[in-house]
């Protein structure tokens, strides 16, 4: 097909350049006229002009990309000094297929337009004698002919005025003109050249005859059938094509209508590429142990990880046995994290195959998992704070693999609201891949986070070095409670965030309750009596979490952006404005530290407001899923993900999870 699409041209170019001057002076077969929306711009403004083009009977134009055979119009414009013409923007053209051939082309009336720039300094009534020459090739389904057009207008300096009837036409051929879709699309190949591009669009919206036009040869092959289907707030083109990088398209959504779109590398859901998902596998799997590592310095982490500690420096201890508890220890923790991992990344798995647009830590948008989380910190800040000593569940820093497991699983399991460096693109390259190749990098965040006190059991030189057990213990006991106590704290603000004051105060008597019958139990343990009742205020206080309804969340202060929404984000792109979009939640912990310490400081906004700079806040806190698609659709399976978009720019720029002010007031210069 190549090599005929090839000989195609040449032929065209042979009689274009030979044919063009016996056919100039014959009649046109697409008759042509230059109308400019305003005939009076004003000096220093922009005008619209259009080429109002008819084809008569049986013929057809090309559109900017003509497909497998045929050529763009050229034009050559000729201006006063210091006019200038943009790009031409077409409208959306029809498909037409002659002998397997596809072509891309209008077959009714069309109307490309082109801004022109009056000079500034104008005086009023200055003439602007406007000129464009044509070359362009005109078919019928058995011949073609290449045709000369020369159209002309004159333009005066004026008031800027727009005659009723010329702006009803230029609103019609407006509407035929592809609007820019300010998300990016993402494009990925598979086997034997197989082409799919995710593309934003909502679920709800009107959808007729979609059809994706590459608006430059080399990308997708225009002869080839092209299945569409809806993946949720996504449309998913399946084709063939081999694009070297990012590509422009066109995706006709109705009857002269469109969307114009830039498609760059990127997952999509159900592509699958012989060997080379193994080897993303085998890349995310990587980053997902790197992220993992990372995420036990992470703010939202370590508060359990002082659980920990304690057992460490009691495991470092000389005695018989100790070399093997300390691996049995050692496994039993990696064993509970990872299990919790795989827990989270198959449930994610499932409800997205469900059609769910969840993420990463998608069990936090539930206030009546906070209630859970709420109950558990308060109850172990009491254990560390001396109240009362619980053989079971061996959590707070008690010994044995129980104990152990227990910890490595609820150390994992509150760690879910951060998303550090290297996890975020991992877990979402997890999201697209085969699910044993998906589990596996789930299981490889878990041993990354587990890596630290894997090495500590296996590794006795760097067991030797923590500090010998003693009283100290204690004092530090008491010490590590602080940070478990502002979690308590930051879950009770979560709580109130999500399900209102009522929650809030549901939430608290539940942990109250808990608090009193695990004080109540520990005394009666001490005394050789069983539980007894206090497995029952346990199990009232839990059940509260039924109680625990959901409201809409806060609205975010004025002072940190509009809300995002992908509609006012194509807004302020068209502007030609910088924009920064930030996603956060509520239960992001690594969210919140960054915009304490850098979004919201006083001279990153001071930098953004000299600037221009536009801010879109999207808040994930209740698992929106059309926001859920457009992270997603940015390789990410959760918050944060920080995006900036410079002025006309094609696709956005991935900040890192961890900002500086420095950085961000960088953006803005």
């Amino acid at each position: 097909m190549a090599q005929l699409t090839a000989l195609v041209r040449l032929l065209l170019l042979f009689l274009f350049t030979t044919l063009a001057p016996a056919t100039a002076q014959a009649a046109p077969h697409l008759a042509m006229r230059l109308v400019a929306e305003s005939s009076a711009p004003r000096a220093g403004s922009t005008v619209s002009v259009a080429i109002d083009t008819r084809p008569a009977a049986g013929w057809h134009g090309y559109w900017s990309n003509p497909g497998d055979a045929g050529f763009p119009a050229q034009l050559g414009w000729t201006l006063p000094s210091g006019m200038t013409a943009g790009t031409p923007d077409w409208p959306v053209p029809e498909t037409l297929i002659v002998a397997g051939l596809m072509n891309y082309v209008y077959e009714r009336p069309y109307a490309p337009i082109v801004d022109l720039r009056v000079p500034a300094g104008l005086a009023a009534g200055t003439r602007l004698p406007v000129r464009v020459k044509l070359a362009y090739l005109v078919c019928t389904r058995e011949i073609c002919v290449p045709e000369e057009q020369v159209l002309t207008t004159e333009l005066v300096v004026g008031d800027g005025s727009v005659r009723p009837e010329t702006k009803a036409a230029f609103d019609r051929w407006r509407r035929a003109i592809p609007r820019p879709l300010g998300s990016p699309a993402t494009f990925a190949r598979g086997d034997g050249g197989v082409l799919r591009v995710s593309i934003p669009y909502p679920a709800d919206a009107a959808l007729a005859e979609p059809y994706l036009f590459p608006a430059a040869t080399g990308s997708i092959e225009p002869a080839a059938p092209q299945a569409v289907t809806r993946d949720g707030d996504r449309l998913v083109v399946q084709t063939r094509g081999a694009p070297a990088g990012p590509f422009a398209a066109v995706l006709r959504i109705g009857p002269d209508q469109g969307l114009a779109i830039r498609a760059a590398p990127g997952a999509v859901a159900g592509t699958r590429g012989g060997e080379g998902w193994a080897i993303a596998a085998l890349v995310a799997f990587a980053g997902a142990v790197l992220g993992g590592l990372i995420l036990n310095v992470m703010p939202c982490v370590f508060p359990i990880l002082s659980l920990k500690a304690l057992s460490l420096a009691r495991s470092g201890a000389d005695g018989p046995g100790g070399e093997r508890e300390a691996r049995v220890e050692a496994l039993a923790y990696t064993g509970g994290v990872v299990a919790v991992c795989l827990a989270l990344g198959g449930a994610i798995l499932t409800l997205r195959a469900g059609g769910s647009a969840v993420g990463w830590a998608f069990q936090l948008q539930d206030p009546r998992m906070i209630l859970v989380l709420l109950v558990l910190s308060v109850a172990i800040s009491l254990n560390l704070s001396g109240l009362f000593e619980v053989p079971m569940p061996r959590f707070a820093g008690s010994g044995g693999a129980g104990g152990a497991f227990a910890t490595g699983a609820l150390a994992a399991f509150v760690a879910t609201p951060c998303s550090g460096p290297f996890m975020g693109a991992a877990l979402g390259a997890a999201l697209v891949l085969p699910w044993p190749a998906a589990l596996a990098v789930f299981a490889g965040l878990g041993l990354g986070l587990a890596l630290p006190f894997l090495l500590l059991g296996f590794v006795p030189a760097l067991r030797r070095r923590l500090p010998r057990p003693g009283a100290w213990m204690d004092r530090v006991r008491r010490v590590l409670a602080v940070p478990m106590w502002l979690t308590a704290l930051g879950l009770a603000w979560l709580l109130g965030r999500q399900a209102g004051v009522e929650g809030m105060t549901v939430g608290l008597a539940a942990a109250l309750v808990a608090g009193f019958a695990l004080w109540i139990g520990g005394r009666r343990q001490r005394s050789g009596l069983g539980l007894g009742w206090t497995a029952l205020l346990l199990l009232a206080s839990l059940s509260g979490a039924g109680l625990v309804g959901r409201q809409a969340p806060a609205t975010l202060p004025a002072a940190n952006g509009e809300p995002f929404s992908e509609a006012r984000l194509a807004a302020l792109r068209v502007e030609g404005r910088p924009v920064f979009a930030y996603f956060t939640a509520d239960w992001c912990l690594s969210c919140k530290v960054n915009e304490k310490a850098a979004i919201e400081r006083a001279s990153v906004r001071e930098a953004w407001a000299r600037n221009k700079v536009a801010v879109l806040v999207g808040d994930w806190t209740d698992g929106d899923p059309v926001l859920g698609r457009f992270i997603e659709a940015h390789n990410r399976a959760g918050v944060p993900l920080y995006l900036y978009y410079a002025p006309g720019a094609s696709t956005p720029r991935v900040l890192p999870q961890v900002l500086t002010p420095g950085m961000l007031e960088a953006l803005a210069r």
